[in-house]
């Protein structure tokens, strides 16, 4: 559509990645069109929601180009001249990596990590880079070098962590779809907090360079349809010769398994967090409406109570192995750390190796008991995704630079229910089903068998359109101008 008017290209605010792919395939719309609109967009709310912190707009242009070229020539791949930003703990080749810290100086990155090759590789178009807490390491996306993110529902709450720049940017009708990452539940609770479907996948599903956190951590996106979130994991669930390990191959690509009927289930349903905390009501109904759903759709839920890791484990994981892989993140200058940071990377230096070697074989000891309870005790495990809800801007960054030693309750409980997928690998999904009294989403989560995307796909199939969450939008993506109440 060269020439066409501002306003005039067909882009809606509710659009899936994979229905935009397919817009541009037919023609309807060019890569440059889509690139405009959505550096348009960028202008309009981004300074609201402060989701995307860096993108270079010509280098954003010249890649939608090259995917018109592609398009022309019949070259597309799936997801060609669809825009996808990339998190500020990737590197990307010539653009800054900050890892969001002052610790770091902002210099180009030398080479894509794999990740990039891959969403490279599937036709994405580069967007710039989203907002992330320093090194990743908190449930709420604010920090001292690029600021506080934002949430599109309403801008006084926070938009979660550590991918909250990410599904701001997705809520806000930024990207249709955007890169995230998980290491304790970092695509799934800013994905529960947006309205959003977010899927960690399996350990080793998805290539990483250097899988973090006593290899918890994985790569993955945030998104609006199960759709999309089948389809990105087919791009980038690849083998990974080079790698210390890779998942086994899916029996078929995960688009069929969504189209594909399955088993009626037994879903256990766990309202109790495996950390102690308390559960919020409107986090314990979240879960509940899901329970609902399902046994309406034909499969059997019942209550349970798994094992989910002992508390020196779990304690072990978020004081040792985190904090010692922040110890060994990419600090240039430790004085510049924020005070929770910097109370990382001094406790690192309390623990001995052999310390770490007893936690990490521990979790690993533990990792077997806890999986075998799939497939025996229960196929899929049904939890709120987090036990409170979505915290406001500024509270979980305060309590953590306050007081770094403490509790951190507000940011212990939004990960009560997502970290033990991490710590076991296990594949787990948060899916848009409720709605607290205050207007803002919560999110159910399912939990599957190592390896078994595929269930969690297929629930997740069933489940939308009796929750119809990718028409369920954010009052910026509905054009409502927000104005926050708290100041930053």
């Amino acid at each position: 559509m060269p020439g066409a008017p501002k306003g005039t290209i067909m882009i809606s605010s509710s659009i899936s990645a994979t229905e935009l792919a397919r817009k541009l395939r037919a023609g309807e719309v060019s890569a440059v069109e889509t690139a405009q609109h959505y550096l348009d967009r960028l202008d309009e709310v981004n300074p609201s929601v402060n989701a995307i912190v860096w993108i270079d707009r010509e280098d954003v242009l010249r890649r939608a180009r090259e995917s018109d070229d592609r398009l022309r020539r019949g070259e597309a791949r799936p997801f060609e001249g669809v825009p996808m930003p990339i998190k500020d703990l990737v590197g990307v080749r010539n653009q800054p990596l900050t890892y969001s810290s002052m610790s770091v100086e902002e210099r180009p990155a030398e080479a894509n990590e794999i990740t990039v090759d891959l969403i490279e590789d599937a036709g994405f178009v580069l967007f710039g880079r989203s907002n992330s807490p320093e090194f990743g390491a908190l449930t709420a996306t604010e920090n001292a070098r690029h600021g506080k993110t934002r949430n599109p529902w309403n801008l006084d709450y926070t938009s979660g962590g550590s991918s909250g720049g990410a599904s701001a940017a997705v809520a806000a009708d930024i990207s249709p779809i955007a890169n995230a990452s998980d290491g304790g539940g970092s695509i799934r609770v800013p994905s529960a907090a947006t309205g959003l479907v977010g899927l960690k996948p399996s350990r080793g599903r998805i290539p990483n360079d250097v899988r973090a956190w006593e290899h918890s951590t994985t790569e993955g996106a945030i998104t609006r349809t199960i759709e999309d979130a089948a389809g990105v994991l087919d791009t980038l669930a690849q083998l990974d010769p080079l790698g210390w390990y890779s998942a086994p191959a899916p029996a078929r690509p995960y688009r069929e398994e969504i189209r594909a009927a399955g088993p009626r289930l037994r879903v256990g349903l766990l309202l109790e967090a495996p950390t102690g905390v308390a559960v919020h009501p409107e986090n314990r109904e979240a879960a509940l409406v899901a329970a609902r759903a399902l046994e309406a759709l034909g499969h059997h839920v019942t209550p349970v109570s798994p094992f989910l890791f002992s508390e020196r484990a779990t304690r072990g994981f978020a004081d040792l192995i985190i904090s010692a892989s922040t110890w060994a993140s990419p600090i240039e200058d430790a004085d510049k750390l924020e005070p929770y940071i910097r109370y990382r990377y001094d406790r690192a230096a309390s623990f001995h190796a052999g310390e770490y070697a007893e936690i990490a074989a521990l979790l690993q000891w533990e990792t077997r008991q806890v999986n075998a309870q799939w497939g025996r005790d229960f196929d899929v495990l049904l939890t709120p995704t987090t036990a409170v809800p979505t915290p406001l801007v500024g509270s979980v960054y305060d309590e953590a630079n306050e007081d770094p030693a403490g509790e951190r309750l507000t940011e212990f409980s939004t990960i009560s229910f997502t970290a033990v997928c991490n710590i076991a690998g296990l594949p787990a999904i948060s899916l848009p089903v409720h709605t607290g009294a205050n207007g803002m989403p919560l999110g159910a989560q399912l939990v599957g068998a190592p390896y078994d995307e595929a269930t969690l796909l297929r629930l997740g199939a069933e489940l939308e359109p009796v929750f119809d969450w990718q028409h369920r939008q954010a009052p910026i993506a509905r054009g409502v101008a927000l104005t926050p109440n708290t100041g930053d």
